[in-house]
């Protein structure tokens, strides 16, 4: 359990790479630990070794790591080497890592050296750890939240498109956090132009994802106030060349789900989906979102624009100061 703790530390900084935590125990003392803190940098398994004073005691040592140690040359030499040479007697694994570069690889080279080895320990609470990971990199396309604010009786805006607060300060917070956990945040054109949002992690400590908008025209006013950090990616549904953008994906020649497949390519791992309405529901059509997270405040609209049906699927329903979530899996998601 403490490799799952560690690895959350890298949440923000690791990706496209997986979270990995690493703990160093010899004769019941835990006397190294680590994880993977920025991608293209040491992984958590050479970390956790790095962090132990007396090397001698690494051969009567056991490393838990929480997934799979690499057995590839990458940005880094492979872990399992590390460990063979460091001669540590015993290696206890969360879960096979499904990168065909690996794809128990690692485990083999570990038992080949004489290695004791045990994997599947914590395995599904490692596996949701990286669900996102493990997505991407067994069907190519980023795990995808959707995430919207509705009123009790289902609207998302207000008359006329107007943007309306509809939740509190608190599941703003969540929100933020959310935000944090994630490479990009993706919203339709409309909803830059009508609502100028920020789109950023001001209420809470990390990183502001990429931002990707959705844009027929890619007509996006430069005094939107997503310019102020210099947002990296634009997904645009008709080819312009002109719209002077870091990336531009033609959403319209490819499809939305090959669309993302490009995102994947540009290395974001996992997507917020904010809006508006319509690019919600063009994501739920296609059925390409892995959860749906929708906060739902106190005050009636009346009228407005309507928020897209809940999708089918397990649901969490949760109590942020009196707003509700929920939060909805895809249990048919690959």
């Amino acid at each position: 359990m403490r490799c799952l703790e560690l690895a959350k530390n890298g949440i923000g900084s690791a990706s496209p790479n997986p979270l990995v935590g690493s703990v160093i125990v010899h004769k019941g003392k835990v006397i190294g630990e680590g994880w993977h803190r920025q991608y293209g940098k040491s992984h958590a398994e050479v970390n956790a070794i790095a962090s132990v004073r007396e090397h001698e005691k690494l051969r009567e040592s056991t490393l838990y790591v929480n997934l799979e140690p690499c057995n590839f040359f990458g940005k880094t030499p492979p872990c399992s080497d590390l460990i063979i040479e460091k001669g540590i007697e015993r290696v206890v694994i969360g879960c096979v890592d499904p990168n065909p570069k690996v794809a128990g690889g690692g485990i083999q080279r570990l038992k080949d050296a004489g290695v004791n080895v045990r994997s599947g320990v914590l395995e599904q609470e490692s596996l949701s750890l990286n669900r996102s990971f493990f997505k991407r990199i067994k069907t190519g396309v980023p795990f995808i939240v959707l995430k919207w604010a509705q009123s009790p009786d289902g609207f998302i805006a207000g008359k006329n498109g107007k943007r309306v607060h509809i939740t509190n300060s608190f599941s703003d917070t969540v929100v933020h956090k959310l935000r944090s956990e994630m490479d990009g945040i993706l919203v339709g054109g409309n909803t830059i132009r009508n609502d100028d949002p920020q789109l950023t992690t001001r209420h809470w400590t990390g990183s502001d994802p990429k931002v990707i908008v959705l844009s027929e025209s890619g007509s996006i006013p430069r005094s939107a106030r997503i310019f102020d950090r210099n947002p990296e990616v634009l997904v645009s549904e008709t080819r312009n060349e002109n719209v002077g953008f870091k990336s531009s994906i033609a959403i319209g020649d490819i499809g939305l789900k090959e669309g993302m497949k490009e995102l994947s390519n540009l290395g974001i791992q996992n997507v917020l989906v904010e809006g508006g309405a319509q690019t919600l529901q063009s994501f739920l059509a296609e059925g390409l979102w892995d959860e749906c997270w929708v906060f739902e405040g106190k005050e009636k609209l009346n009228e407005g624009i309507k928020a897209p049906d809940l999708p089918n699927g397990p649901k969490i329903q949760g109590n942020v100061r009196n707003n509700q979530l929920f939060i909805i899996v895809n249990s048919s998601s690959n």
